[in-house]
């Protein structure tokens, strides 16, 4: 058992330090969250089961706290509202639950950020087109392939893996380096 928990965790470093070949791309990320924050702009969150749980998360990174004492940052999480999901969900089907909150919530110079380990969640890729018709800037967190989202995101992130867990670790590390990118760039001088 200790050799195979050695192994999990060595694969996970690799990937990990190879996620630095994806520098440039965090950074743009974070340029673009900090310009939308500048602005008067919002940062929504939106993905799949543990996805959905790591959107909750970043989006609670920005409202709360990451690692600087500041004031709250505008951002939502579009998978926490019940209400809201279950009513798009019986009424107009599941793969519009988040194109109706971008269509009802976002607003032109706002970003959205789409997490899916496949890169091919119907109802984010729906909420994406949404929002490049009203002028909001799209950012995909996907696996390595990138999938549909890759080719129709305004900033596409596939990060350094190919299995579920491994790319769901990979993006809170990438997440948690746009947050605090974007703490400095807003709040120190």
């Amino acid at each position: 058992m200790k050799d195979w928990i050695n192994s999990e965790l060595n694969n996970l470093a690799r990937s990990i330090t190879a996620l630095s070949e994806q520098a440039e791309t965090i950074a743009a990320i974070a340029a673009a969250c900090t310009q939308a924050l500048r602005a008067g702009n919002k940062i929504m969150f939106c993905g799949n089961g543990g996805s959905a749980a790591d959107s909750q998360h970043l989006a609670a990174e920005f409202v709360g706290r990451y690692k600087l004492e500041r004031p709250a940052m505008n951002s939502v999480a579009l998978t926490v509202d019940t209400s809201i999901l279950t009513a798009i969900g019986n009424d107009y089907g599941y793969n519009d639950v988040f194109r109706r909150q971008v269509e009802g919530i976002g607003r032109k110079g706002d970003i959205l950020v789409g997490l899916s380990t496949s890169g091919n969640s119907t109802n984010i890729i729906q909420a994406f087109e949404q929002a490049r018709s009203m002028g909001i800037t799209t950012v995909a967190f996907t696996g390595r392939s990138g999938g549909k989202m890759k080719e129709i995101a305004d900033i596409c992130l596939p990060v350094t893996a190919d299995v579920t867990n491994h790319i769901q670790e990979l993006h809170i590390t990438s997440g948690h380096l746009i947050c605090e990118l974007v703490e400095k760039n807003i709040h120190t001088k």
